[in-house]
């Protein structure tokens, strides 16, 4: 099981974690304080409006029902002029609230760009150890489902919070200004209304939490079942892995319920606790109706319905409004965990230190390594390779050969001991300038979406020419030949290319860095016997000069070594040349006469 698996176990959000978490969002969103300043003024806007609306309802009212009353005709002309102020009102209050969700949403989706950017900036800066701890289908839903949350939680919000607390307090204080009699009996409802505010939220807001990470668990499964397709299907895993994903789909089902069920409990509530005070405000307004001292007519009994309906609105957006922060809060949280996460050191103060020209001389200096403090793959690993040396690292799986190169790259910092090129230091050189200095062919091929000239060329910026000879070095052109438009033909991701040819072209893409010094991991492994001698031949004439380092299971591609390592347990238990190592009759000789006992 991936460790990044363990790591994601929807806890809930803990103790202050809250507060953090939209306290960083709030600081991260203070570059577009005008814009949203700007959306909260419209939103303020329209909420006075809708509050101050219902006394010109009141007036409307008055002069109807005054008419019917007395038996006096209806002055039409005075329901006219209200029904078009009120009209009026209502139509600002549109538009108002249009402007500020149009801003909010240019605002969200802006931040949700630059989340993105930051994301996508951050993967590239953090070391590779981070990958080893976390699936690829976690920080992909970091990507996409957590800053979509975030974007579409500030857009609904942050205007949702402000709206309601205006009008919250508007209503109140229009209220009191009609009818204080009336405004308290209807503040009744408001200690029932809190307790059931407090009690959802403190239910509701771990499931948000644990939602936002089994979405992300769901991610990862998706992602590995996708690009292990292959190996399910060669045996025969299709049940156990679709078992093994509804397993984790029912965990997202259920967090998902339980979050969405117990939020959406709230609106109906509020709404069947407010009608109680529909049923109050109807009893007491109608008792003090037959007192014409108590200054309540029908149309104050008309504005306060209204403003009831209004009161209890702000509440509920309220609770609405803390169901999305929560999504904002367990997203960001996540979100920001990754921005916060350890970051490669800085190195923009380092200077590149060979601009002279590269010998090629590389020493391993009593490297001592592990991916964690009680995982020690290289205890002790000391040895000097000469400039233009073919070197081959060989050994049995998990003897610490790739790991090597990984440090070799700078791709991994070694735990004490030193490795030098030219007599410099490789943690004295800025990290860019260590990648230039190798170029790479890797067991694991990769192709991204582009033309075939993209692929090989990459980063570089170089001729046709200089491609073609590549490709013909590597092999691979009568196949480029073959595809339409040549070098120009466009692939998606690789599928519809063999493994062997999608080597030849990361051979070819080595070929094109034309790096003073070369790392071959396992690079004829996808490639039939005939085209590994032809690769082989490449190989020779790409190495020629050059230090390179070759890692190999088949040992046929490095019998030229200028020096061949042999490692078991992260150190070098024999080294020579072939003959040298073969004479020795020792484990390197194993390795090879049990490739080759076949033959004999």
């Amino acid at each position: 099981m991936n460790p990044g698996h363990m790591r994601m176990s929807g806890a809930p959000l803990k103790k202050g974690e809250f507060k953090k978490n939209i306290k960083k969002l709030v600081l991260f969103m203070k570059p577009y304080l005008i814009p949203i300043l700007i959306a909260l003024v419209f939103t303020a806007g329209a909420t006075v409006l809708s509050i101050y609306a219902p006394q010109i309802l009141s007036d409307l009212v008055n002069v109807i029902t005054a008419g019917l009353l007395t038996g006096a005709p209806v002055v039409m002309s005075d329901v006219a002029r209200f029904a078009v102020i009120l009209i009026i009102f209502y139509a600002c209050n549109a538009l108002c609230t249009y402007t500020s969700s149009y801003i909010m949403t240019t605002v969200s989706q802006r931040m949700c760009r630059k989340l993105r950017t930051q994301i996508s900036e951050k993967i590239n800066r953090v070391p590779l150890k981070y990958f080893d701890s976390h699936p690829y289908g976690d920080t992909l839903s970091r990507v996409t489902n957590d800053v979509d949350t975030i974007g579409n939680s500030m857009q609904q919000g942050v205007s949702m919070v402000v709206q309601s607390v205006c009008m919250l307090v508007g209503v109140l204080i229009a209220m009191f200004v009609t009818s204080w009699q009336l405004a308290l009996t209807v503040l009744i409802i408001v200690p029932f209304m809190a307790l059931l505010l407090f009690v959802i939220l403190k239910f509701s807001q771990p499931q948000f939490r644990k939602m936002q990470d089994e979405l992300a668990v769901l991610n990862s499964k998706v992602e590995e079942n996708y690009s292990g397709q292959l190996v399910i299907k060669a045996f025969n895993a299709e049940k156990r892995t679709g078992a093994d994903f509804d397993k984790t789909n029912k965990k997202l089902k259920n967090c998902t319920f339980k979050a969405q069920a117990l939020s959406s409990i709230m609106q109906p509530a509020m709404t069947f606790i407010s009608y109680f005070a529909y049923a109050a405000v109807c009893v007491v307004a109608g008792l003090m109706i037959t007192d014409p001292q108590s200054g309540v007519n029908f149309g104050t009994l008309s504005a306060f319905l209204v403003y009831v309906n209004l009161f209890q609105s702000p509440l509920s957006q309220i609770a609405q409004a803390a169901n999305v922060l929560q999504s904002a809060a367990a997203a960001s949280g996540r979100v920001f965990a990754f921005l916060e996460e350890e970051e490669l050191s800085d190195e923009s103060d380092k200077k590149y230190l060979l601009k002279d020209g590269v010998r090629g001389e590389v020493e391993f200096r009593h490297v001592r390594f592990g991916y964690s403090p009680d995982r020690v793959i290289i205890p002790d690993f000391s040895a000097k390779i000469q400039p233009g040396w073919k070197v081959a690292i060989v050994g049995p799986t998990g003897a610490g050969k790739t790991t090597m190169v990984n440090l070799l790259m700078r791709f991994y910092e070694v735990n004490s001991g030193d490795i030098l090129i030219d007599g410099v230091s490789i943690k004295d050189m800025p990290r860019e300038e260590v990648h230039d200095l190798f170029g790479m062919v890797l067991q694991d091929t990769w192709m991204f979406a582009g033309t075939l000239r993209e692929n090989i060329a990459y980063s570089k910026d170089v001729s046709d020419e200089e491609i073609r000879k590549a490709c013909d070095a590597a092999g691979i052109s009568h196949f480029i030949a073959t595809q339409p438009g040549g070098l120009d033909h466009y692939v998606e991701n690789g599928d519809e290319i063999s493994g062997g040819q999608k080597q030849l072209i990361t051979i070819a893409r080595a070929m094109v860095e034309n790096a003073p010094m070369l790392i071959l991991d396992e690079a004829t492994s996808n490639v039939d016997t005939r085209t590994e001698e032809v690769i082989q031949e490449a190989m020779d004439n790409l190495t020629h000069g050059r230090t390179s380092f070759v890692i190999a299971h088949r040992l046929s591609t490095i019998k030229n070594a200028d020096m061949i390592l042999v490692m078991r347990d992260g150190n070098i238990i024999e080294q020579g040349n072939h003959e040298e190592l073969i004479a020795k009759d020792g484990f390197y000789a194993q390795l090879y006469n049990s490739q080759f006992a076949g033959d004999c």
